[in-house]
Order: C-alpha cells, then structure tokens, then sequence
C-alpha cells in the first residue's frame, strides 16, 4: 500500500523537522509548508491524503487555510494549535476539521490520532462499508449518501464532513435508537482520544441547519442516558 502522504503546515522548524522524521518513520510521506501560501499552493498542485495544520501561521491563521481547502476539497484536517480553548476547537469542528490537536503534544498522540482520521476517510470512501445507493427520504429531509449531499424541502443544507457523517448514521438507523457509544466509534474512531462533548455539539448544529425544536422534535429526538432517535419515516406527518 502507498504511503499516505501527509501536508504539514508548520512554520517553526523546531517542532516540522523532527515531527517529520517521525512521520517518515512511521511510514508516511510528509511534506512541509511554512506559511498559508506555501500550503495552498502546495494542496492545489499535489494530490494529500491529511493536512496537520498549525493554526498560527507568519502570514494569515491557518482556519482561514482550512476554510479555503474546505471549499475545494474533502480531505481530512487535522488542526495544530496552542490555542485549546473550547471556542478555538468548536469553531476549528465548524470549519470541517477532522480532529484537533493542543501544544504541547505527545508525537505518539497525533500520529495515533492521524491514523484514526485516515481510517476514517478510508470507510467513508467505501473502503470499510458500502455506501447505499438509494437515497433517503423522511418528510422533507432527503439524504443521498453517494452524493453526500442532503436537501430540506428541497433546498440544499450546508454540512460539514462530521454533520454528515453523523446524520448518515442516525438516518440508516431511523425509528431505532442509537448509543451514544455507537455513534462515536463510528462517525470519530473507537480510538477517539477527547471528550465526547463534540458529539453533543454536533448534534446541535445538526438540530438548527434541520430547524428542529429541541423541546419538541420533528426529527432527532434525545434518549436520555441512551443516545439519539432518528424519526422514522411513518412518523413525519405530511
């Protein structure tokens, strides 16, 4: 099997240079960028299989980077940061990163955690599970998982990788309830290392780009001390 090739967008070379030896001994293919410029140059002329992003970056943040790779590519985002606030890692999820990393960092870690988003994007490509071919339709909500795409009464909703994924896994499931557990081993990894707060917050933007009432829900319905209830279709009155 190829080597994963890995961006790595770090302008200190105290912390790219050894990190990418132990990249390469890990058996993938760095390559680094040292500003925002070099890295979206770099992404638009070579083919990636994962960016490790820094967030601090000489000449423009590094979200600004992801947003713009989002708009042109699917590839998994792993943001690098000594910034860990919760806002800073809410607002990195939102802009469609993977997964999100604080210095100090153990190598160990991230490598694991690179692994991890790589396994992941590997089974969303269909390399673990087939991928339906029917969409789904329930009320106005319709999903087509081919296509990755997802329409609100005919109008397009704007998801990020992770809210898709998500809502895949709940629709696949309608009328059932699915665990919390389930639902981090398999839209974040049996091998997610944080909190599973992010599931929460996922759900939550999930609710407001469907325009669900979380006091009375028309779709995903909260089991507590359980997980998530994706409505059936039978139960979405015209």
């Amino acid at each position: 099997m190829a080597a994963a090739r890995i961006l790595f967008v770090e302008d200190e070379a105290s912390i790219s240079d050894p990190f990418s030896r132990a990249l390469a001994r890990e058996g993938f293919e760095p390559t680094v960028a040292r500003t925002a410029r070099e890295a979206l140059a770099l992404a638009e002329r070579a083919q990636f299989d994962l960016v490790l992003l820094d967030l601090n970056l000489p000449d423009g943040d590094g979200r600004d980077v992801a947003r713009d790779l989002r708009r042109h590519s699917d590839m998994p985002i792993v943001m690098l940061t000594a910034r860990g606030t919760e806002t800073d890692k809410i607002v990195g999820l939102e802009l469609g990163a993977d997964d999100y990393v604080v210095k100090p960092f153990s190598g160990a870690e991230v490598i694991a955690r690179i692994r991890a988003v790589l396994r992941r994007s590997q089974g969303r490509q269909g390399l673990d599970t087939p991928t339906p071919s029917e969409p789904a339709a329930i009320g106005a909500l319709r999903v087509d998982f081919g296509a990755r795409q997802v329409t609100l009464g005919g109008a397009p909703v704007d998801l990020s990788r992770k809210e898709f994924d998500l809502l895949s896994e709940l629709v696949r499931s309608a009328g059932k309830v699915v665990s919390r557990e389930d639902l981090m081993s398999r839209v974040w990894d049996e091998n997610w290392f944080g909190s599973t707060k992010t599931l929460d917050t996922h759900i939550g933007w999930l609710r407001r780009k469907l325009g669900d009432d979380t006091a009375d829900p028309r779709y995903l319905h909260t089991v507590r001390g359980v997980g998530f209830r994706f409505s059936a279709p039978e139960e979405i009155q015209p």
